[in-house]
């Protein structure tokens, strides 16, 4: 329930940035509170915590929206959320918008995984090969798992291309065996 919640908020807020021109700008803000929701048990503790009375908890976030989310239309959603007793979903709802940014602007995230660091020039190779295979422009998120041995699983979507030497591995023993 919590997921279609997240993406019915997301939407509304979205539809307010496209309409205003800055649908961007407002997501920039919201990934920047969910960062900060994320990373600080204090800010959490305080606004989920149901000893605070609302008033406190609306005097936190008002003090601390101007520096993290200065345009208003992020300020007002978020002090609905928090008296809609929705504040907990920010990141999913921050994740939703994300995805919604994605969609508008084309674009699409990809998880590139390899045994070691990729070099810049390697990383820019797998981004315009991923580009070439959805069509759309690929944002790539880089890590690493020395597991894999060698080689690289890049996952777009529900799309996998695993290429790591474990899996190779893997499927010459399964052949082997068989």
């Amino acid at each position: 329930m919590g997921g279609s919640v997240a993406r019915r908020y997301a939407r509304a807020l979205f539809g307010i940035g496209v309409d205003a021109g800055k649908f961007e700008a407002l997501g920039a803000e919201l990934g920047s509170l969910a960062t900060l929701w994320n990373e600080s048990d204090e800010l959490r503790q305080a606004l989920e915590n149901p000893v605070f009375r609302p008033a406190e908890k609306r005097a936190v976030l008002e003090k601390i929206l101007p520096q993290v989310a200065p345009t208003p239309e992020v300020q007002r959603f978020v002090l609905l959320l928090l008296e809609r007793r929705r504040i907990v979903l920010l990141p999913a709802i921050a994740r939703a918008y994300r995805d919604l940014t994605d969609a508008q602007l084309g674009q699409v995230r990809a998880e590139v995984t390899s045994a070691q660091e990729l070099a810049p020039g390697t990383l820019d190779r797998v981004r315009r090969s991923l580009e070439q295979r959805t069509g759309k422009k690929v944002i790539v998120n880089a890590k690493v798992d020395a597991e894999l041995i060698g080689g690289l699983v890049a996952r777009v979507g529900d799309l996998v291309l695993d290429g790591s030497v474990r899996t190779q591995l893997a499927d010459l023993r399964d052949k082997l065996l068989n």
